[in-house]
């Protein structure tokens, strides 16, 4: 099966504090609930690379935040907005909390592919 690197450049990384976690997530079901792949890196100010290896072709949602307590999860206030960062491919964004899984993904095939994703503070 054909597999390609993916490179994510999160940008607009707000400082240096936590992690910054990619989840990607293989369909519409287990978006935002189950990745099929992880990766979680130390956050830097303004700009992070993560780096997958070894994807098989496919459609993938992919989304980011920046765990700044490191607690594994994205906190959020009152009526469910979020107190750290996150960002999903394409910059979508939903009406009324997380974009659907079609705006939120990319498609794989063998070459690789860099995407950059903007961090979004609310």
């Amino acid at each position: 099966m054909a597999q390609a690197r993916l490179e994510v450049i999160v940008k607009n990384v707000k400082e240096a504090k936590g992690t910054i976690r990619v989840g990607i997530f293989k369909d519409s079901k287990s978006f935002l609930k189950e990745a099929v792949f992880g990766q979680v890196v130390k956050a830097s100010k303004g700009e992070v690379k993560v780096i997958f290896e070894n994807l098989p072709a496919g459609t993938y949602g992919i989304s980011v935040i920046h765990d700044e307590n490191e607690n594994g999860e994205l906190d959020s206030g009152m009526f469910g907005i979020p107190k750290e960062g996150f960002g999903f491919a394409n910059d979508a964004m939903g009406t009324f909390g997380p974009p659907n899984f079609e705006k939120a993904s990319i498609k794989m095939e063998t070459e690789p592919k860099i995407i950059s994703i903007g961090m979004k503070y609310l």
